[in-house]
């Protein structure tokens, strides 16, 4: 389930910049003669930022690596650029309502809104963490992709050869996930919240930490202490082989927990919930990330 954000922070400035925006209707580029894209978050605009090329220019709002962008608050300057933006780019399923409170401030018959959850028939109340999802992300490019063809079907050709380069892009990410499933699947693994569940599940390792501490967690609440208990019998017990946690959403809890399984020696492993570096793009964070995993789940196959 989606954590909530606790500071929606739409100023009331807002307001007046989007009713202000003059969009025309004719559903083509803006006046530079590029798409002009916002992605909510940093992940989903390096996707459609190498989907788009040259011919798209992105502006993510959400890219601070040290943030949790769950508690993001919106400024004007995210306002001004979604009123006169062609497509906004929004996770959806929970994840991102305050971008919803932007478009809904200014109707426009020439924007679209791809909200990935959408795509991929993903609700509020399912896990939000769908760029952890490697079949979602192959299903939110080819609609980014077939969304620019649409609006721009004079680079029809253009972007389709965009597409092809991003699969190929793609491959290390998930040859390192097939990889990973073929010499690991099964291994019984822990995490501090949900953002890691989809890729567990493509990895095909057991998560078996409580789900109703990774879903405390990630709604910003405290766990019960049954599941804190019960985690802390799994460290003990060596259980759990490797441990992951979301560098981006901390807490006391997560801290002690993550400093037990180190002092129980066993491998932990960082994950965030945007691009880190920032100058990075999605498979090559997303790579370095499981090759960390990958040596982590060696180590802990060892002891």
């Amino acid at each position: 389930m989606a954590r909530m954000p606790r500071l929606v922070g739409v100023v009331v400035a807002a307001v007046a910049v989007l009713s202000s925006a003059a969009c025309s209707s004719t559903g083509g580029p803006s006046a530079s003669g590029a798409i002009e894209v916002v992605a909510a978050e940093s992940f989903w605009g390096s996707i459609a930022s190498q989907l788009g090329g040259t011919h798209v220019r992105v502006r993510t709002i959400v890219k601070d690596p040290t943030a949790d962008p769950h508690d993001y608050e919106s400024t004007s300057a995210d306002a001004r650029a979604v009123a006169t933006a062609d497509e906004v780019v929004v996770n959806g399923a929970g994840y991102d309502p305050w971008v919803d409170k932007l478009v809904s401030a200014n109707a426009s018959g020439k924007r679209g809104v791809v909200r990935i959850a959408d795509v991929v028939g993903a609700h509020v109340g399912d896990n939000p963490h769908l760029w952890y999802n490697p079949t979602f992300v192959g299903q939110a490019a080819d609609r980014l992709a077939a969304d620019y063809q649409r609006r721009d079907p004079a680079h029809r050709q253009y972007f389709a050869e965009r597409r092809t380069a991003f699969e190929e892009a793609l491959r290390p990410y998930h040859d390192l996930i097939a990889s990973i499933r073929s010499q690991y699947a099964g291994t019984e693994v822990g995490a501090t919240e949900t953002v890691f569940d989809y890729m567990a599940q493509a990895l095909g390792l057991d998560l078996v930490s409580p789900p109703a501490f990774m879903q405390a967690v990630a709604e910003g609440n405290d766990p019960p202490a049954a599941s804190v208990t019960d985690f802390q019998q799994q460290l003990a017990s060596n259980t759990i082989k490797v441990l992951v946690f979301n560098a981006q959403t901390a807490t006391a809890v997560t801290t002690n927990i993550k400093r037990q399984a180190q002092g129980r020696h066993i491998p932990t492993v960082a994950v965030t919930e945007t691009l880190q570096p920032t100058t990075a793009t999605f498979q090559a964070w997303q790579t370095a990330q499981l090759q960390v995993l990958q040596r982590a789940l060696a180590e802990g196959a060892a002891k």
